[in-house]
Parts: C-alpha cells; structure tokens; sequence
C-alpha cells in the first residue's frame, strides 16, 4: 500500500463515521435543546431529567439506525478494505 491510498482510505473511513454517528447526534442535540427549553420555562433544574430521557431516545435511534450502521460499515469493508488485502 502506498501512503496515497492509506490517506484515501482513512478520509473515507472518517467519512463513513460521520455519517453513521449522525443521527445519534443529531437527536441528541434535538432532545438536549427541548429539554433545556422545558428546564427553562419550569424552573427545573434536575439533572436526570436531561440525562435519562437524552439516554432512552438515543437507545431507540441506535436500535431503529442499526441497519443502516451495519450495511454501511459492511459496504465500507467489502468494496475499500477487502480489495485492497486481498490485491496484495
């Protein structure tokens, strides 16, 4: 492998961790500002509230995005990775 392809081959690897991260954080963010904005106008100022609810969407985003890690990941693996093991 040349040091051309190694640089490739990790901008594409960062790539695909973006995008598989996104909704994760993407949901995050929504949940972290709803709930701020809740906390704001109650005056609650309970810190498991921010954190158990946050955890629990989180959970059922990974388990609905799971899929589409996986098939992700896997693409990554078969067309980049493989080839390039096995072309040695």
């Amino acid at each position: 492998m040349d040091q051309n392809l190694i640089f490739d081959l990790t901008r594409q690897a960062l790539w695909i961790a973006v995008r598989m991260s996104a909704p994760l954080l993407a949901v995050a963010l929504v949940i972290g500002v709803v709930i701020g904005l809740f906390q704001a106008l109650t005056s609650v100022q309970e810190m498991t509230l921010t954190f158990v609810p946050k955890i629990g969407v989180m959970l059922v985003v990974f388990w609905v995005s799971m899929s589409f890690m996986t098939a992700t990941l896997a693409g990554f693996f078969t067309d980049q990775i493989i080839p390039q093991i096995v072309g040695q």
